[in-house]
C-alpha cells in the first residue's frame, strides 16, 4: 500500500524541517521544498534511515510565480498524489514600509500569500474528491496581537496582515470542507529558535528576550500536528502566548496597544 505523502515547503531548516520530521515518524512519505537542495537531500536520507519513508526533493523559490505549478507537476509527473501540506516556506522583509522597494514587498507577498494560496488551490480539490486531506498554513501569533513596530521592523510591515489573511483562509476553508474529510489549520507561533531571525537581522534582539518568550521547532511541529488531525483551524504554542492572545482578546485595543509598545520600547533599551 502507498504511504500517503504530504508536500512540505520551507522544509531544510526550522519549522519546517521540524514538520517533516514530525510527519515521517507518522509514517508519511515526503515531497520536500526550500531553495537548498543540499539541506533537502541530507534531511530526506536522515527520515529513510530513521523512519523507512521516502521523500522526493523539489528545489524550487516560491517567490516566483510559476513555482506552485511546477512544485506539484513535478510531484505528480513522479506518480505521487498530495495527501498532505505544509505551507511554511517565508521571510522577514527588514526595514519601515517607507525603508522598502515596492519590488521587494511584491516578492515578498509571492512568498507569504500567493505562493500558499496557490498551492491549496491545486491540491484541495484532489483531497476533496478522494475524501482525505490534511492542510497546515504557518501563520504567526502577530496576527493575533496588536502590531508591535519592533516586530513590523524586522519581519516587515505586510507580514502580521499576510499571516492574518492566513487565519481567516484556514477557518474557512475548514468550514468548506466540513465532513469531506479535509481537515486545515493555521498554526501561530511566536518566537522560535530558528534561522529565521538571522535571515532578518534580529538574531541580537531576539536572543535578549526571556526564555519564557522562545519556542522551539520541535514543539511548534508537534502542536501543529496535533491540531490538523484534530481538525482544529487555529492553534497557538505556548503557554506565555496562549496567555497573550487570551488578554489581547479582554483588555480594550488602545490598552493592548500602549502594552505592546512599552514592551517595544523595553527590548529596545536593552538592546542599546
Amino acid at each position: 500500500m502507498t504511504r500517503k505523502l504530504v508536500l512540505v515547503t520551507g522544509a531544510s531548516s526550522g519549522i519546517g524541517e521540524a514538520l517533516a520530521r514530525q510527519f515521517a515518524s507518522k509514517g508519511w512519505d515526503l515531497a520536500l521544498v526550500a531553495r537548498r537542495e543540499d539541506r533537502l537531500k541530507s534531511l530526506a536520507e536522515e527520515l529513510k534511515a530513521q523512519y523507512g519513508v521516502d521523500s522526493l526533493i523539489v528545489p524550487a523559490d516560491l517567490s516566483k510565480a510559476n513555482a506552485p505549478e511546477a512544485i506539484v507537476k513535478y510531484i505528480t509527473d513522479e506518480g505521487r498524489q498530495i495527501d498532505g501540506l505544509v505551507n511554511n516556506a517565508g521571510v522577514g522583509l527588514n526595514g519601515v514600509y517607507t525603508q522598502t522597494k515596492w519590488s521587494d514587498q511584491e516578492k515578498f507577498l509571492r512568498l507569504m500569500v500567493t505562493s500558499y494560496l496557490k498551492l491549496i488551490h491545486l491540491v484541495l480539490p484532489g483531497m476533496e474528491e478522494r475524501g482525505f486531506g490534511r492542510i497546515i498554513n504557518m501563520s504567526s501569533v502577530s496576527a493575533l496581537l496588536p502590531v508591535s513596530p519592533g516586530h513590523t521592523q524586522y519581519s516587515g510591515s505586510v507580514y502580521p496582515g499576510a499571516k492574518s489573511l492566513l487565519i481567516k483562509l484556514s477557518q474557512s476553508l475548514k468550514a468548506e470542507m466540513t465532513g469531506k474529510g479535509v481537515h486545515v489549520t493555521a498554526i501561530c507561533p511566536g518566537y522560535t529558535w530558528s534561522e529565521f531571525h538571522d535571515v532578518n537581522g534580529a538574531r541580537a534582539s531576539v536572543s535578549r528576550l526571556p526564555d519564557y518568550w522562545m519556542l522551539n521547532a520541535e514543539d511548534v511541529a508537534v502542536t501543529a500536528y496535533d491540531a490538523v488531525e484534530r481538525n482544529i483551524a487555529v492553534r497557538v504554542p505556548g503557554a506565555w502566548y496562549k496567555f497573550m492572545v487570551g488578554a489581547a482578546r479582554i483588555l480594550p485595543d488602545p490598552v493592548g496597544e500602549w502594552i505592546i509598545l512599552q514592551m517595544a520600547r523595553r527590548s529596545a533599551s536593552r538592546n542599546d
